[in-house]
């Protein structure tokens, strides 16, 4: 059972795998900047023994199963004392599986943060299973960050890329971006793509010279964007330095949101928008966002915050 009393945490999983250490050199330095503890999560996946006569109960670690976690956590806290001195670490080893490891540590004023593959997972997956689903269905915002092949993770929030619609969660979504540029006396650029939808032709109406539908989208679009910022800025801050980016793309929204994001920080999503395909954990925005950035993507799960 998880305090929802206590302050709140930054917590990272790891599994000695390089995904791993780059989400936590980037858990590290935001628990610094935010001036919150660093939990640092292994998960062990033991087993479940499952009987007539009683519930079911997972199978305790071997000395050997628990020597490899202690030492994994134990390289996890000195890397952290290496890259990030300031940072406050505490250690949590859990028997079941990663994704409800940290589902069950973690509450509404939290962050989660995990790299996009760790140990175990699929290799034709572009993402991990483990990532999808704790973004999917996490109290808090969860951070994915990716692997650099070795090298240092980018950590930082002084760029923040997000992406709006106009649906209930993305604009909750936009809110959290508010807050975080704010935090971190970063930028924010705010992206809405838009399409001329059927039956409107654009190569006709171009060839033609006629483009007052296509200009009346181009409007819509912005006013939409304007009427969505005036409310999360009167709702929570006025000092942020926002970059609007209304777009007209054939590409569809992911792309639009990935060409924003070069030389960005992170990208911000909800975790479903409009137009989401049904049967997804995530909705097709930000789990196409997930499966291509190279940046460390923040979503903000649909049900997040409801029992504060």
């Amino acid at each position: 059972m998880v305090n929802k009393d206590r302050a709140p945490l930054v917590l990272v999983g790891v599994d000695g795998s390089d995904h791993a250490q780059a989400a936590l050199e980037w858990a590290a330095a935001e628990a610094v900047r935010r001036d919150a503890p660093l939990r640092i999560v292994h998960a062990l996946g033991m087993p479940l023994i499952v009987s007539a006569y009683g519930g079911p109960v997972r199978f305790e670690p071997s000395e050997e199963i628990q020597g490899q976690a202690t030492e994994v956590l134990r390289d996890a806290v000195a890397h952290v004392a290496k890259v990030e001195p300031a940072a406050r670490t505490e250690t949590v080893t859990a028997l079941e599986e990663a994704p409800l490891a940290l589902l069950r540590q973690s509450h509404p004023h939290d962050l989660i943060v995990i790299g996009t593959r760790g140990l175990g997972t699929v290799k034709s997956l572009f993402v991990g299973s483990v990532s999808v689903r704790v973004a999917a269905h996490a109290p808090c915002p969860v951070a994915v960050v990716p692997s650099h092949e070795g090298k240092p993770a980018t950590t930082g929030l002084k760029r923040i890329v997000i992406g709006v619609d106009g649906s209930p969660n993305g604009n909750r979504a936009l809110g959290l971006a508010v807050d975080l540029a704010a935090q971190s006396e970063g930028e924010l650029v705010v992206v809405h793509s838009w399409e001329v939808p059927y039956p409107y032709d654009p190569v006709a109406l171009t060839a033609a010279g006629y483009r007052p539908q296509e200009d009346l989208f181009e409007r819509q679009s912005e006013e939409l964007v304007a009427g969505l910022l005036a409310e999360a800025i009167d709702q929570q801050r006025d000092d942020v330095d926002i970059d609007v980016t209304v777009v007209r793309t054939q590409n569809g929204p992911v792309n639009a949101i990935l060409e924003a994001a070069e030389g960005a920080d992170a990208i911000v999503v909800g975790s479903r928008g409009r137009g989401t395909v049904r049967g997804l954990l995530l909705g097709s925005v930000s789990q196409g966002v997930l499966h291509q950035s190279k940046i460390p993507v923040i979503v903000l799960p649909k049900h997040a915050d409801e029992d504060e």
